[in-house]
């Protein structure tokens, strides 16, 4: 070891998710390119844009761009085939999104709206801070590990494409994200320590087929934000939905583990986030947003549109797990081992 270097002896190698299976003939047409190499791609027209179909393609896609898949070369990453499918199926997810959205360039009375908590809200982390189970719990963090296991990347993408006092203040939030140059304390390896000691399998992409359309979506939107520069305004909306809302969620979910009586290693993640985003709350209002938008004042509108978007599909995949929970069925495609 040189003098000075980092300990290496914890360091876990990196290894990619298999591909997973198909859920229709565009996931399937993916999944055979990227496995086999270059061919004919079908059309997505007629696609529906929330579907698991569509929703697994595009996260195959996407995933190139991350950590891809065991046995897939990373060369398939800029495929031109490839590309020009994920432009195709982007669209159609965007245009659906933008076709449910009012547009609006108000975004002081946006960000308003996301800091108001609900006296008695619906959703999962109200379910299950009230009267959530334990395997409810399981397959809600198992839900979320398709984005967490690789927390802030997503947003990684932006940076470069900001300027000034956004940028200097977006990377301070990436930097408690990652850590803040401690690798056990970054939030990515705080979800899979609590994955762990909720007896879930903390491998990268372990649950991709047990995925619905509807989580798959959630990490799609971010995805689609970060890798085009046009929409880098809707991300930074995206962004601020969650740091700003995120605090009371995470305080509710550790208030659900703790009445659940988990582990005390399960409850960490959420801990941290209680603290961790009530400070990046600030943050992003005023050290990201109130800058960009003083230098790029156009892009109000697509602030407002991710805001809108990261809460239309966040209200989708709530509403799919309380109905399935409510019937006491999985909300899960393959239900998680007890």
């Amino acid at each position: 070891m040189f003098g000075g270097d980092p300990d290496c002896s914890t360091v876990r190698p990196v290894e990619a998710a298999p591909l997973p299976q198909p859920r229709g003939p565009l996931s399937a047409a993916v999944i055979s390119a990227l496995r086999r190499g270059p061919e004919i791609l079908p059309p997505v027209d007629g696609a529906d844009p929330y579907g698991a179909d569509l929703q697994l393609a595009l996260y195959c896609l996407y995933e190139m761009h991350y950590r891809g898949f065991a046995g897939v070369p990373d060369e398939r990453e800029w495929d031109p085939a490839l590309v020009t499918m994920r432009v195709a199926a982007e669209r159609l997810f965007l245009d659906a999104l933008r076709g449910e959205i009012d547009p609006s360039d108000e975004v002081g009375a946006e960000i308003d709206a996301l800091l108001v908590e609900p006296v008695d809200g619906v959703g999962p982390s109200w379910h299950l801070a009230k009267e959530g189970e334990r395997w409810q719990v399981r397959e809600y963090v198992a839900h979320r590990s398709l984005y967490h296991l690789k927390e802030a990347d997503p947003q990684a993408w932006v940076i470069a494409r900001l300027e000034g006092p956004a940028k200097a203040a977006l990377v301070t939030v990436e930097h408690d994200e990652y850590g803040a140059g401690d690798p056990d304390r970054m939030h990515a390896r705080l979800f899979a320590d609590m994955m762990r000691a909720l007896d879930l399998d903390d491998s990268y992409g372990a649950y991709l087929d047990a995925a619905p359309a509807e989580t798959l979506a959630e990490v799609n939107f971010m995805s689609l934000c970060g890798l085009n520069r046009a929409l880098r305004g809707a991300l930074i909306g995206q962004f601020a939905t969650v740091e700003l809302t995120s605090s009371p969620g995470s305080d509710r979910l550790v208030h659900a583990m703790r009445r659940l009586e988990l582990p005390e290693a399960a409850v960490a993640f959420y801990a941290e986030h209680v603290e961790a985003d009530a400070v990046h709350e600030q943050l992003v209002r005023r050290g990201v947003i109130t800058p960009l938008l003083a230098a790029e004042p156009a892009l109000a509108g697509d602030v407002v549109f991710g805001i809108r978007a990261s809460g239309l599909l966040a209200d989708r995949f709530g509403g799919h797990l309380l109905r399935c929970w409510a019937n006491g069925l999985p909300s899960l495609l393959r239900p998680v081992p007890a």
